[in-house]
């Protein structure tokens, strides 16, 4: 439900300095379901984002609505009212949103306040979002042909990666009626190898699948990017690849996060079958 501003308390703040220390303490208290929102948190840009937040009685925030480039992430904690932010409008003036991202009901609110201002979605998807805080189960660390092979990558693999890359973000990321774009395919791909943890899987000395963290929040991974070659699935490669993967990032002391859409069942299984349960529903919004 959207409600008038009635109060200090029912309205929406720009968030300055001294309430950041707040807007992360709000983040940890919802991190399980916000990993995406709490990464770009911790690597915000002064100059080109953007934090809004509503008080609580105590003192404390009681919502969030966290702006990172072109993408706003809304932080609600259950919250059904929701007061119109008289900000939006202006803001929505300025940035060009290309989408939103969260738990479905948050996303939904966020959606109704933006169609008020007379911006509405082009494509909305929705997905299961999973969590993984102990170890995977053994019999996934034994999935797969006896000769997998599972590695860092390393230079020689990029073109390998590449074709990968691309054919993971045409099936599984880019929203309908979006032109591929290989430049933009390269750069995702050279920021995944440089800035985040990767494992490629190997079998009869070709490089057939690929897993990666897209995310780093305070105590949790979010993954990625994870494919495997159409013509070797079915024979418990991602199933032991996403194993070893995340039994590695939790051996770091972090949990494990991820979302997956909710008509990919094969996906599902794969996550089901290696330890991961499902926390909530999630969705992308895009415009």
């Amino acid at each position: 439900m959207i409600t008038r501003s009635h109060g200090k308390l029912f309205r929406w703040y720009k968030t300055p300095g001294r309430k950041l220390c707040a807007a992360e303490a709000f983040l940890k208290t919802r991190e399980n379901y916000c990993v995406g929102a709490s990464s770009r948190f911790l690597r915000l840009k002064k100059s080109l984002d953007h934090v809004w937040y509503m008080p609580d009685p105590e003192g404390g925030i009681s919502a969030l609505i966290l702006q990172s480039r072109q993408v706003l992430f809304p932080v609600f904690d259950k919250i059904k009212n929701i007061p119109a932010p008289r900000f939006l409008n202006r803001f929505l003036g300025k940035v060009r949103i290309h989408a939103l991202q969260g738990l479905r009901e948050d996303v939904e609110l966020l959606e109704l306040l933006m169609e008020n201002q007379r911006y509405y979605a082009a494509e909305r998807i929705d997905y299961e979002l999973m969590g993984l805080d102990s170890g995977p189960r053994p019999e996934a660390l034994r999935a797969g042909p006896a000769n997998l092979v599972l590695r860092k990558p390393v230079v020689k693999d990029t073109e390998f990666l590449f074709a990968l890359q691309s054919a993971y973000e045409q099936e599984e990321v880019l929203p309908e009626n979006t032109v591929f774009n290989p430049a933009v395919c390269r750069y995702n791909l050279e920021h995944i190898l440089s800035s985040e943890q990767t494992l490629v899987a190997e079998l009869d000395n070709q490089v057939v699948g690929k897993i990666n963290t897209s995310a780093r929040s305070f105590t949790r991974y979010q993954v990625g990017g994870v494919y495997v070659r159409p013509d070797y699935r079915g024979c418990g490669i991602a199933v032991k690849m996403t194993a070893v993967f995340v039994r590695d990032l939790l051996a770091q002391g972090k949990g494990v996060s991820l979302f997956v859409k909710k008509t990919n069942n094969a996906a599902l299984k794969v996550y089901r079958k290696a330890g991961f349960a499902i926390l909530a529903d999630y969705r992308i919004t895009y415009y």
